[in-house]
């Protein structure tokens, strides 16, 4: 585990352009679960997946997401980036990590610091009016969350007081992912990648690593789903333990 540690800190220093995709393994620590885990959304099936997460499905009955967002909220309001997220941030501070991609929908890398956050499956920032297209505040959308079972638009008289649902800013099945091309040319840019809490089997996402050019480096609980010939070090251990140790070596204090 030294010698791991050892060479993922010489590749740091001596990469001038990283760039790393992270999934669900790198905020499970945060006390979100991973939702391919063992208490993931997918096994445990507290909510189906097919109702929650399908645009169709939302369109004809958004109450199942909205059961499931305001419990996803309520978790976020409790948790912190983890040490792997703050690594990140700091990296990013020293000018050679140039951006992260990201298939979670916490905002957990912005609360870390991180400027460069490129969210494949969007997030709760923002909402829109699916009916009008006015645009609400992660504060707003909470607020309403509090007061309504399934958030709806209340524009002034000018508006029509249009009463059409609201949906957040993520990606549901169905729809496109975004920052796709920009996530892309992250990648083909980068001479040093680091796959982070994902087993990439999802896609687009998965695509990702596919077109970096330059050195991979993956780290993950669990395996990962990943046929190239340039990772060049794969770490099966505790993301934040790792990162540690690496940060250690480096001489970060975070």
């Amino acid at each position: 585990m030294n010698d791991s540690v050892s060479q993922c800190a010489r590749l740091i220093q001596e990469s001038r352009y990283i760039a790393a995709l992270t999934g669900a393994g790198i905020s499970t620590s945060a006390g979100i679960p991973d939702f391919r885990g063992p208490q993931g959304l997918y096994v445990t099936r507290r909510y189906d997946p097919d109702t929650v997460f399908d645009i169709n499905y939302f369109y004809h009955d958004p109450k199942p997401f909205y059961e499931f967002a305001r419990d996803f909220l309520l978790l976020e309001e409790k948790i912190n980036p983890t040490f792997a997220h703050k690594f990140l941030s700091d990296l990013e501070k020293t000018g050679n990590l140039k951006g992260v991609v990201t298939q979670n929908i916490d905002s957990l890398h912005q609360r870390a610091g991180s400027q460069k956050v490129y969210e494949m499956h969007g997030s709760f920032s923002l909402s829109h009016c699916l009916k009008c297209r006015k645009e609400f505040s992660f504060t707003q959308m909470k607020e309403k969350l509090a007061e309504e079972d399934i958030p709806r638009c209340a524009c002034p008289a000018s508006c029509g007081a249009c009463g059409g649902v609201l949906k957040p800013d993520i990606v549901f099945f169905g729809e496109n992912v975004k920052c796709l091309a920009e996530s892309e040319d992250l990648a083909a840019r980068s001479d040093l990648f680091f796959v982070i809490g994902t087993s990439c089997v999802v896609y687009p996402a998965a695509m990702i690593p596919q077109y970096v050019q330059g050195k991979i480096v993956v780290v993950n609980q669990d395996p990962v789903s990943l046929d190239a010939g340039n990772v060049v070090l794969t770490v099966r251990e505790d993301i934040d333990a790792f990162f540690a140790r690496v940060a250690e070596q480096l001489g970060y204090r975070i």
